[in-house]
């Protein structure tokens, strides 16, 4: 299931992140890898803001549709 349809509140593991190599690197760089967990705080307009390795952190709906939990 893709990180934008993920409910508020409810801690989840990434399972795969899809895109090019350079969307890929920019979502690890933020610290969104394979394993870790990610919680979505609240969904604005389709853009997410999320709770990753203690660091909130908004993202776009696309980029949000690449992570699956």
């Amino acid at each position: 299931m893709p990180l934008c349809f993920a409910p508020a509140g409810e801690e989840n593991v990434i399972k795969r992140i899809g895109g090019l190599p350079e969307v890929k690197q920019h979502l690890a760089d933020l610290g969104f890898v394979v394993g870790g967990s990610v919680t979505v705080i609240t969904t604005l307009n389709g853009n997410v803001i999320v709770n990753v390795k203690d660091t909130r952190v908004a993202i776009s709906q696309e980029m949000a549709q690449k992570i699956m939990i």
